[in-house]
């Protein structure tokens, strides 16, 4: 399995993509990058058409086990944040 692609060369690829310097892709970036943040930490969700929806949804409070010791204890509510992939990116990475 190949290693995922580092900032540098998204923000390089990026910039190739959109004819312009890294400088403003790397803007374009830390812009879209902030609004998916602030949106989904605030309980929102954000679609990237073509790629995905990112969303946080509440986990009640539960019981879980500590697998080393067995022990069992209460964990509190908390947020965890998911990702639904669309349809036409699997559909491309299937053939």
């Amino acid at each position: 399995m190949a290693k995922p692609m580092t900032k540098t060369q998204l923000v390089a690829a990026l910039a190739e993509e959109m004819g312009s310097d890294k400088k403003t892709a790397g803007a374009a970036l830390e812009a879209v990058t902030g609004i998916i943040t602030k949106e989904v930490s605030g309980g929102g969700a954000v679609t990237l058409p073509g790629v995905g929806k990112i969303y946080c949804r509440e986990r009640p409070e539960r019981m879980v086990r500590n697998p080393a010791t067995g022990e069992q204890f209460k964990k509190e509510a908390d947020k965890v944040v998911k990702m639904t992939i669309a349809k036409a990116l699997k559909d491309s990475v299937n053939g």
